[in-house]
């Protein structure tokens, strides 16, 4: 009887919870077997002089979206896939099947997917936009080839558009703009065949601002930063009463929340609409 073959990344995540929740840890602190994987790759890549981007979810983590993602993306040439299949196929990695363009790492069994440059996102049909040259969208990160921004929002979004089951990709678009605080200007580093679709996801996003609250003290904020919170256009927070020496600021733009280290309103509770933030319950 043959030796079964050795289970997949993707298989040992799905059988072994108690393991899965190591892994997500490990990555999320640039380790485990997703990031181990990552690394050697590139490495070799670079050796060899392939152009690539590092695409997917792992792009997303080098823009400052933490996901956890289970595969290694790239975009890459044609000439590029050649090359790889070439120099790399049966030495340390190996095809998931015959004729597959994609690849398995044979230490960890995680796979490396292949996005192919002049081809298309989503349903794979052709349209106006197709996968740029590695060359061209690629930005340094962590001494690694990364996508940059605009590129990996554009093609989040051309896949979600036309792709079955892809709202993944849309959602990958909706979180940068919610943790990275992305402007409805941003749109015009887009290309025009996806501008509709992140106005529309934006602005949807942003029927109902989300605020940003801090409890401010006068003894504790000194008038020379409260002058430059003002200035950047924090406000007092008219829906509050000033009472007990306490007001709250209130911004709804994220990049100046956090610069100031500013709070989601949803994570502020006031005990029986009592408005003083240190009020406690009687009871015990």
């Amino acid at each position: 009887m043959a030796n079964a073959p050795p289970q997949t990344y993707e298989q040992m995540l799905t059988q072994n919870p108690g393991w899965a929740m190591a892994e997500s840890s490990l990555f999320f602190q640039g380790r485990g077997s997703v990031q181990d994987t990552l690394r050697r790759i590139t490495k070799r890549l670079d050796e060899l002089s392939i152009p690539y981007a590092v695409a997917g979810g792992l792009a997303l983590f080098a823009h400052r979206y933490r996901r956890f993602t289970e595969d290694v993306a790239f975009l890459i040439t044609v000439q590029g896939l050649k090359r790889v299949h070439h120099e790399l196929d049966g030495r340390g990695y190996v095809r998931p099947f015959a004729k597959s363009k994609n690849l398995r790492d044979t230490e960890a069994n995680v796979k490396i997917e292949f996005l192919i440059a002049g081809q298309f996102p989503g349903d794979g049909k052709p349209k106006a936009f197709a996968f740029p040259d590695p060359e061209q969208v690629a930005e340094l990160y962590d001494g690694m080839k990364v996508l940059n921004l605009p590129t990996l929002v554009n093609l989040k979004l051309a896949s979600g558009i036309s792709g079955h089951a892809r709202s993944r990709d849309l959602s990958d678009v909706e979180e940068p703009i919610r943790t990275l605080g992305l402007r409805e200007d941003f749109v015009e580093s887009l290309d025009p065949y996806v501008r509709p679709k992140y106005l529309d996801i934006w602005r949807s996003m942003h029927a109902i601002p989300k605020r940003y609250f801090m409890i401010w003290r006068n003894k504790e904020i000194a008038a020379a930063e409260l002058e430059k919170m003002l200035a950047d256009g924090i406000v007092l927070d008219p829906e509050r009463e000033t009472k007990d020496g306490y007001a709250y600021l209130v911004t709804t733009d994220r990049r100046i929340a956090d610069k100031y280290g500013m709070e989601d309103e949803s994570e502020f509770y006031d005990y029986e609409g009592n408005d003083d933030p240190e009020h406690e319950s009687a009871e015990q």
